[in-house]
């Protein structure tokens, strides 16, 4: 069964109407070349706030990270950064806003993040944001979770990417359930108000795995684990 997010206590949950209490934000630790995805960081933490939503996050204060985990704290809602100290020393992910919550690696930090909240969305970002966005999507995939996966399509960024997995699904290896894990938009309202819609469609050859099979698969053999995703 998937393990159930302990809503966190925040002073504007009361205006709120959506039904996320913690969003995870997957983005880059740079700000990357175009303003409109400065921009877009700091809309999505303005939005995760008018709607009473917390965040999580990778706990850096850099690039697209710090613009969008400030925006939420300054706003006044509450931001779990999720750290692994033998990775990211504190000097190199600087002074954070609001709750850091240290672990012992990569993979704990993923964990936590997902566990921690109700829905996902990627901004533009690099290999590291690739990572944890479709470790997540593979998940959804093999029935871990059934949360919303969205992609903040600004200018396009991810327009590539969605063309992949539509020739992925188109050669065989998505299936067409699998495709409906990932919700795009390219603003953050529109993809806030996709994912409030969100129906999980149930593929009926996922393994429908758990997050505790899951560990004890990645503690004994890493290497079973992307068999299921192929």
């Amino acid at each position: 069964m998937e393990q159930q997010v302990v809503p966190a206590a925040n002073k504007n949950k009361s205006s709120s109407s959506s039904r996320f209490r913690r969003v995870c934000v997957f983005c880059g630790s740079s700000p990357g070349k175009k303003a409109a995805y400065q921009l877009a960081a700091v809309q999505l933490g303005r939005h995760l706030v008018e709607r009473g939503i917390d965040l999580v996050y990778g706990g850096g204060s850099v690039g697209l990270m710090g613009l969008v985990s400030r925006a939420v704290h300054s706003g006044g809602g509450h931001v779990l950064g999720i750290v692994p100290n033998a990775v990211l020393p504190r000097e190199l992910i600087g002074d954070t806003p609001g709750e850091l919550k240290d672990v012992s690696g990569m993979h704990q930090r993923k964990a936590e993040m997902a566990r921690n909240s109700d829905a996902f969305v990627a901004l533009p970002g690099g290999y590291g944001t690739l990572e944890e966005l479709l470790e997540v999507i593979t998940w959804a995939q093999l029935g871990i979770h059934s949360k919303p996966v969205g992609l903040l399509n600004v200018d396009g960024y991810y327009d590539s990417l969605l063309s992949f997995v539509d020739k992925a699904v188109e050669e065989g290896f998505v299936t067409p359930a699998a495709r409906h894990i990932v919700v795009a938009a390219r603003t953050p309202h529109d993809l806030l108000a996709k994912l409030e819609d969100y129906v999980p469609v149930h593929d009926a050859a996922s393994p429908n795995l758990t997050w505790e099979t899951m560990e004890q698969i990645k503690s004994s053999d890493t290497k079973n684990i992307s068999c299921f995703s192929r």
